[in-house]
């Protein structure tokens, strides 16, 4: 019964009035040669075998939960900090002295300290 319903061997109809139905018509009407078996491409050689992709699958997905593993909570720690510091600042090379000798710029710092005080507690 649904046979009589569709036909997937119909041609279809091309609406008249669409701007590319005379070319529509043009190419249904032009007789091709159907594609052969002979037509499909062999398999390349040059690629991995299939057995190969579930191995890799498998080596990545091993390596990965190494990876969880070892950078789970808790599984490292920093040790060694202070050489590193040491080294880093002694790479830096020597520090500037910040420490102000310019009258103005103590006056300056001394007028905001005092300014900077907190108010009194409210009552």
């Amino acid at each position: 019964m649904l046979a009589g319903c569709a036909n997937p061997f119909a041609t279809a109809q091309v609406d008249p009035n669409s701007p590319v139905a005379a070319e529509v018509e043009q190419m249904a009407s032009v007789r091709r040669p159907f594609p052969t078996f002979a037509d499909i491409p062999p398999v390349p050689t040059d690629q991995r075998p299939v057995a190969e992709w579930g191995r890799q699958v498998a080596q990545l997905k091993t390596a990965g939960a190494q990876l969880e593993r070892a950078t789970a909570d808790n599984t490292w720690t920093l040790q060694g900090t202070a050489a590193f510091a040491a080294r880093a600042r002694t790479q830096a090379g020597p520090t500037i002295d910040t420490t102000s000798t310019t009258p103005a710029t103590e006056a300056f710092a001394r007028q905001l300290r005092e300014r900077a005080t907190p108010p009194p507690p409210p009552r």
